[in-house]
């Protein structure tokens, strides 16, 4: 699967959605009572320790001039991450798996309308129907008659994570995005341990264990994105990802016997359908876009 073609880079997304959820379901197996801010602080640990040699040999192979860009950004991401993280271990310990999956894929959508907002992005009637829609999904999946505080986290942490994903635009492009990564654990490292310091929990065994297979999913599900989206218009693949929800229904049945209502499915449609509706409309416009291309050249040369 090199992800040079649609097919191998949807394949490739599938499987990165797969392992994305596969990394929410062992944060969820961590329980309820889990320490979080230590479970924090083990990820990132850990997410630090296996891309250490990725980023060592992406530094001597690069000027060293590289290795400090960006470097007030990655600080700024690393510490957003850590509230990101904790988001989620609150949202996902008490949330049935879908539920809580449902609800994170609103953030594209928040990335959207945040563009707009800080970047000045051109925001249409299309997208503000989606977020809208994806408002009432969330509403329709969450049917908030008690407010408790998991659902909250549930929404931040879509909020958080866009805010995040945004950030990644100050990035420098000339950085590899695995060793960005590393930097961005990396500053990551002292909010977190001084948070698990300040918890006081006792250290259990577990807790490193699903801390480190939860961080070796995350990894693969960003290098998934880093080869699908490498060679592929991004519009013609983004839908892929969409396949999480699904393999959060099946695991979260499977794993934690959750069985999800017909609110969750519904409420589900809200928030997708809109997002695949704006996926292949940019699909079209491309496509339009290349023909007329392609007609100017042929005129040009005849």
């Amino acid at each position: 699967m090199s992800g040079r073609t649609v097919s191998s880079a949807i394949l490739i997304l599938v499987l990165g959605s797969f392992f994305a959820t596969l990394c929410d379901v062992f944060i969820k197996m961590a329980g309820v009572d889990v320490a979080i801010f230590q479970f924090t602080f083990f990820r990132a640990v850990f997410m630090c320790l296996i891309l250490c040699p990725i980023a060592v040999a992406k530094y001597l192979s690069s000027p060293r001039s590289m290795a400090t860009l960006g470097l007030k950004w990655h600080f700024i991401r690393g510490n957003i991450w850590v509230l990101a993280a904790v988001l989620l271990v609150i949202s996902l310990a008490e949330l049935p798996l879908a539920t809580a999956n449902a609800v994170f894929y609103t953030a594209p959508i928040l990335i959207m309308l945040f563009g707009a907002f800080f970047y000045k992005e051109r925001l249409t009637v299309d997208v503000v129907l989606a977020a809208v829609l994806g408002f009432i999904g969330t509403l329709v999946i969450l049917r908030p008659t008690e407010v408790t505080f998991a659902m909250i986290s549930a929404v931040l942490f879509a909020v958080v994570l866009a805010a995040n994903s945004l950030l990644i635009k100050k990035l420098p492009q000339e950085q590899s995005m695995l060793y960005g990564l590393f930097v961005t654990q990396l500053f990551a490292l002292p909010l977190a341990g001084g948070l698990a310091f300040w918890e006081g929990e006792t250290f259990e065994i577990e807790i490193l264990i699903y801390a480190a297979v939860s961080s070796i999913c995350s990894i693969l599900y960003s290098v998934s994105c880093l080869i699908g989206y490498r060679y592929v218009a991004s519009s013609k693949v983004t839908s892929a990802e969409y396949s999480g929800l699904i393999f959060a229904f099946l695991l979260g049945w499977w794993v934690f016997g959750e069985t999800p209502d017909l609110g969750v499915f519904i409420g589900s449609l809200f928030v997708i359908t809109p997002l695949l509706y704006l996926s292949h409309r940019d699909i079209r416009r491309l496509k339009k876009e290349q023909l007329m291309s392609n007609t100017r050249s042929n005129l040009g040369a005849g």
